[in-house]
């Protein structure tokens, strides 16, 4: 009997200085794991493994031991326009309706990016496409967040009040628009 449940462990990237230093992603490396940290994933022949096209989360599958992971545009991080390697406090200081359009409205795009909304459905629709076995991604955490909203079917505003980690990882499970979520996995 064929598989008819599509299962997705997405993980969130090891710790690099643009999240450290609470900036926009500016796509920089990741800073060096410490305490041996890494470890190493070994998938099941028939899981697929994607990850996001930036380089943190290429550099996260390598010290994971998986190399040559492909990249699915769909799971890239929110497009932040300029805003991009900036951090929120800065642009609090020198936008604050700006930011405050950006945290209460997920349509508004000030900073000439995409919108939260679109972030949303962009990974939704990824998810819904997604044929029956199983899927390892490695995925920046505004993608991660997008994705247990909507599993979850929760209002576009719960996006803000998750808190992904680094090297965590979030399992979904379900089929036909159905998602169940686990949360907090730790990755070796």
């Amino acid at each position: 009997m064929a598989a008819t449940t599509v299962h997705v462990t997405l993980i969130a990237p090891a710790m690099s200085l643009a999240q450290r230093e609470a900036r926009f992603d500016d796509d920089g490396p990741l800073e060096p794991v410490r305490g041996g940290a890494a470890g190493r994933l070994c998938p099941a022949p028939r899981v697929r493994t994607v990850r996001s096209p930036s380089t943190r989360c290429r550099e996260t599958a390598e010290l994971l031991g998986l190399a040559d992971v492909p990249a699915e545009p769909a799971l890239a991080g929110c497009a932040m326009g300029r805003w991009r390697g900036r951090t929120l406090d800065e642009l609090t200081a020198e936008e604050p309706e700006s930011v405050a359009a950006w945290l209460s409205d997920p349509d508004a795009a000030p900073h000439g990016g995409e919108s939260l909304r679109h972030l949303r459905e962009r990974v939704a629709a990824w998810l819904e496409a997604l044929e029956p076995g199983t899927v390892l991604a490695f995925a920046e955490p505004d993608v991660i967040r997008a994705a247990v909203t909507h599993a979850l079917g929760a209002p576009d505003a719960a996006f803000w009040r998750m808190d992904i980690r680094p090297l965590h990882g979030v399992d979904l499970s379900g089929r036909a628009g159905r998602w169940n979520v686990r949360l907090g996995c730790r990755v070796p």
